[in-house]
C-alpha cells in the first residue's frame, strides 16, 4: 500500500488519498487535471510511502512572504485610512529604554515595517537612568495621544524598572504588542484583545497554511509571559489539546514525541533534539540565535516533519508583521 500526498492548488493543504502498488504508475505519469483525487484539482505529486520509506519534503511555512503579501495589504488599508481622516497618519510609538543594540536594532526594524505601510513610527528613547515613575509617565502621555494607535515598550528595560508595571500601564485599546495583563487575560477568554505578537504571528501562519489545529496535539515548550503562555491559550482557543512544558518539566522528549504541533519556545540553540519529534508532525521554531539556528534541530527534520517554520524567514517576520497589523486594527477602530 502506498501513501500519495498531494498539494490542493484553492489552497495550501495537504491531502491523501491510498493506492496500491499496481495503480503507482498511473498516478505518476497522470495528468494533474485529474478531480477524482483529493475533491479538487491537483498541482502535483509531493510524496508517497513505499516499505515505510519516505520520500517526502516538508512542507515549508514560509512567514517571510507571507508577511510581504500582508505588507501590500496593509498599504491599502493605511491608504484608505488617511482618505477617511482627513490625511492624519496612523502611528506606532515605540519606547527605547536606555542603549542595548538588540534592542536599538529591533526598535529600527519595526519603524521600517511601518514606513513601508505607510505609518508614522514615533521613537521615543529614554536613558538607562530612566525610573518606573518616568517611563509610567511617558507612557501615560502616549495613552492621552490621540494621534498614536499603538505602544511598543522594547524588552528588555533596565533592572531599575518595574517592567510589569510600565506594560500595564498600556492602554487596552494601544496594547498592539499584546503584553498587558488585561490583554492576556481577555484574550484567554476568548474576548476582543490584541494578541501577543509573536504567538499571534504563529496563528496566522498556520491559518494561512491551513494547518488542522482541532483535536491536535499541541506542545509547547516554554512558559514566557509573551510568548510560551498566550502561545498555549491561543491554540486552546483553536481546539488543540494543549501541553505547556518548561525547565522542571519531566521526561522531556517523551512529551514533544506526543506532539502533532511542536512549538519551540524555550530560548536555547537547538534544545530541542529532532530524534525527539514524531514523524509527519508540525514544527513551529519560534528562536533565533547566532548561527541562523533556533530552538529545535531542524536541519534534521526537513523530511521527517509534514511542515515547519524555517529559521529565519519563519516567525520573525510575522511577529513584526503582526504588530504592524495590530497597529492598523487600532487606527481603524479609532474612526469607527
Amino acid at each position: 500500500m502506498i501513501l500519495i500526498r498531494f498539494l490542493s492548488v484553492n489552497a495550501n493543504r495537504r491531502d491523501s488519498t491510498t493506492v496500491f502498488p499496481s495503480q503507482l504508475f498511473h498516478y505518476r505519469r497522470t495528468s494533474w487535471d485529474n478531480t477524482a483525487l483529493c475533491g479538487g484539482r491537483i498541482t502535483g505529486l509531493l510524496a508517497y510511502r513505499l516499505g515505510g520509506l519516505k520520500f517526502m519534503p516538508a512542507l515549508v511555512l514560509d512567514g517571510k512572504t507571507l508577511a510581504a503579501q500582508t505588507e501590500a495589504e496593509l498599504l491599502a488599508r493605511v491608504e484608505q485610512l488617511k482618505e477617511q481622516s482627513g490625511g492624519k497618519t496612523p502611528i506606532l510609538a515605540t519606547i527605547l529604554v536606555g542603549d542595548d543594540p538588540a534592542s536599538a536594532t529591533y526598535v529600527k526594524m519595526k519603524g521600517n515595517a511601518c514606513r513601508r505601510v505607510g505609518m508614522d513610527s514615533l521613537a521615543v528613547e529614554m536613558p538607562s537612568s530612566t525610573s518606573t515613575e518616568e517611563l509610567l509617565a511617558k507612557i501615560d502621555e502616549l495613552n492621552g495621544n490621540p494621534d498614536v494607535h499603538g505602544i511598543l515598550l522594547q524588552h528588555p528595560v533596565p533592572s531599575q524598572i518595574d517592567e510589569r508595571a510600565c506594560f500595564d500601564a498600556i492602554a487596552l485599546g494601544k496594547d498592539v504588542d499584546g503584553v498587558t495583563c488585561l490583554g492576556f487575560g481577555r484574550m484567554a477568554m476568548g474576548e476582543d484583545a490584541y494578541g501577543c505578537a509573536t504567538p499571534q504571528g504563529i496563528m496566522r501562519i498556520l491559518e494561512h497554511y491551513e494547518i488542522d489545529i482541532e483535536g491536535k496535539h499541541a506542545v509547547v515548550v516554554g512558559r514566557s509571559p509573551i510568548l510560551g503562555k498566550p502561545m498555549a491559550m491561543m491554540l486552546l482557543e483553536k481546539n488543540a489539546t494543549v501541553t505547556i512544558c518548561h525547565s522542571r518539566t519531566q521526561n522531556l522528549p517523551a512529551i514533544v514525541a506526543q506532539a502533532d504541533i511542536l512549538v519551540g519556545a524555550v530560548g536555547k540553540p537547538e534544545f530541542i533534539r529532532a530524534d525527539w519529534v514524531k514523524e509527519d508532525a508540525v514544527v513551529v521554531d519560534a528562536g533565533y540565535h547566532p548561527g541562523g539556528v533556533g530552538d529545535i534541530e531542524l536541519s534534521a527534520l526537513l523530511d521527517k516533519a509534514s511542515a515547519y517554520t524555517p529559521v529565519p524567514g519563519g516567525v520573525g517576520p510575522m511577529t513584526i508583521n503582526t504588530l504592524i497589523q495590530q497597529s492598523v486594527m487600532s487606527a481603524e477602530k479609532s474612526l469607527a
